[in-house]
Formats: structure tokens, sequence, C-alpha cells
């Protein structure tokens, strides 16, 4: 997302323009495909609007419209009969193969985050991803470090699982 001094504030207009396909990325990494990320992109914009004043006059508008878009993404209720359907003609993606060493190893890995739950989900994106420090991850939550340490070791408990039960 672009940085500004204060000289150069945005109105909320162009900051949306320039900030959205950064946060749109952010989203599809949260929520795991194109319908709920652009909703959560445009939900997260929506609370930054409202919000304004105080985002662009925040120490770190970055930080800030961070911390929107993942509090956003883990409150957001989903009904357990809610699920994506292929529609006629599709085909469901076939299986990924074992990967092998290099940056193919991070397209097997993420199915995987997807099916972590949501909070495991921020954690792993925040900290891989953006590769934030477990201190802005928490400021970024709103909990403990110790609270981002632990989360972040039952994802990866549950990756190493995921990945140790796939075929082979």
């Amino acid at each position: 997302m672009p940085t500004y001094t204060e000289a150069e504030l945005p109105t909320f207009e162009e900051y949306a323009a320039a900030a959205w396909p950064s946060l749109y990325r952010r989203a599809y990494l949260l929520c795991g495909n194109h319908a709920d990320a652009e909703d959560l992109a445009q939900a997260s914009l929506i609370k930054i609007h409202a919000s304004w004043t105080k985002v662009s006059r925040a120490e770190s508008p970055h930080a800030y419209v961070r911390r929107i878009l993942t509090n956003t993404f883990l409150s957001t209720k989903r009904h357990k009969g809610r699920r994506l359907e292929l529609l006629a003609g599709d085909h469901a993606p076939e299986p990924t193969s074992p990967p092998v060493e290099g940056p193919e190893d991070r397209m097997a890995l993420w199915p995987h985050v997807r099916d972590l739950p949501k909070r495991q989900r921020a954690v792993i994106v925040l900290r891989y991803y953006e590769q934030l420090s477990e201190a802005e991850i928490a400021d970024a939550l709103d909990c403990s470090r110790g609270n981002v340490k632990s989360t972040a070791h039952r994802a990866l408990q549950n990756l190493r699982t995921a990945l140790d039960g796939r075929d082979e």
C-alpha cells in the first residue's frame, strides 16, 4: 500500500484506488477465493471510509488498514452450510503433485493454508506473506505476543500434519 507524508495526504477516493490491488491480494490470501476476497476488501474499504479521518491521521495508515482488513476477516460469520460449488461444466481442480524444492513449494502449501481456521490463517498470512513481527501481528489482531506464538505453532502443526498426510 502506498505511504504518504502528512503534506500529501490523499482523499479517500485516491487512497482507495491506489490501495485496492494490495488490499485485494491480502484479502485473497485470507479468504482463499476471489468472490470472498472482493467482499472482504470492499467491506474493509467501507470501514476505512467511515474512519477516514482516523486512518489518514494515524501514525501508520498502512498498519491501521491492515488491522481493519484482518479484523473484518476474523469477524465475518459464515453459515456452516455455505460452500463454494462448482457450476455445471466446471471441473474440480486436479490434486497437486508433491512439491519440488523451490517456489512451487508455496503453491502446494496454499490449499492447506486455506483449510486452516480463520485466526490461524490470519497469523500465517501476516507472518509469512506480510513478514510482520510477532509484536506487529499481536497489534493487528489485538492480542498478546504469546497468543500469536501459540496460534502460529498450532497453524504450523496443522500444516505439517496436512502435508504429511497427503498422497505421495
